[in-house]
C-alpha cells in the first residue's frame, strides 16, 4: 500500500470516521439488538474527542483526493497504477467510501430519529 495511489489515507480517514461517530454508533448498535440499560449512557465518553477526529478523517479524505485527482502519476508503462481502469477503480472506491464516511459522521445528528 503506497501512498501514491490514496488507499492509506482512505484507510485513515475512513479510521478516523469510525472514531468521531464510535460515541453514538455504538449505543445504537446495541440498542437496535435489543441491548439496553443504564450502561448505555456511558459508552458517551469519547463525545469530547468527536470534532478532533471529524477534522482528521476530513484531513485525510482531503489528502486521499489530492493523492487522487491533483498528483502527477509517475508510473512506468504497463504498472498497475499506468492502468486508467484501475485510476477509475481508485476512484469510485474513493466518492463510495467518502459517502458512507459522511453518513457515518452524520449519525449523532441522525440518531434521534431511530429511538
Amino acid at each position: 500500500m503506497t501512498a501514491k495511489n490514496g488507499n492509506g489515507t482512505l484507510i485513515a480517514g475512513a479510521l478516523a470516521a469510525v472514531g468521531a461517530s464510535v460515541c453514538c454508533v455504538a449505543p445504537l448498535v446495541l440498542l437496535a439488538l435489543g441491548i439496553g440499560g443504564a450502561w448505555i449512557s456511558t459508552l458517551t465518553t469519547l463525545e469530547p474527542f468527536r470534532p478532533v477526529f471529524i477534522v482528521l478523517m476530513l484531513l485525510f479524505l482531503g489528502l486521499s483526493f489530492r493523492n487522487l485527482y491533483l498528483m502527477p502519476k509517475n508510473c512506468a508503462v504497463g504498472t498497475l497504477c499506468d492502468d486508467p481502469r484501475i485510476v477509475k477503480r481508485q476512484r469510485r472506491v474513493f466518492w463510495i467510501v467518502t459517502a458512507l464516511l459522511l453518513v457515518l459522521v452524520a449519525v449523532p445528528w441522525l440518531a434521534p430519529v431511530f429511538y
